[in-house]
């Protein structure tokens, strides 16, 4: 795993059993929003290369509904 999910973790533990400090609280959600943004860049690059085949075996790009 990463630093940031190594220390997210810890937070939590952290957080379950003595309680955080104001400064940790804020640091946890600090690296809770980038994690989440981290995974859904991934997710849309992924989404970003996803075709999807017909059954008449064309192959299109996968669109976003709107």
């Amino acid at each position: 795993m990463s630093e940031r999910t190594d220390r997210i973790n810890e937070l939590a533990r952290k957080q379950k059993t003595v309680g955080l400090t104001p400064e940790e609280e804020a640091e946890q959600k600090k690296l809770r929003e980038e994690f989440r943004a981290a995974f859904r860049a991934n997710f849309q690059k992924q989404l970003d290369n996803t075709y999807i085949e017909t059954p008449d075996g064309e192959k299109r790009k996968l669109k976003k509904e709107e």
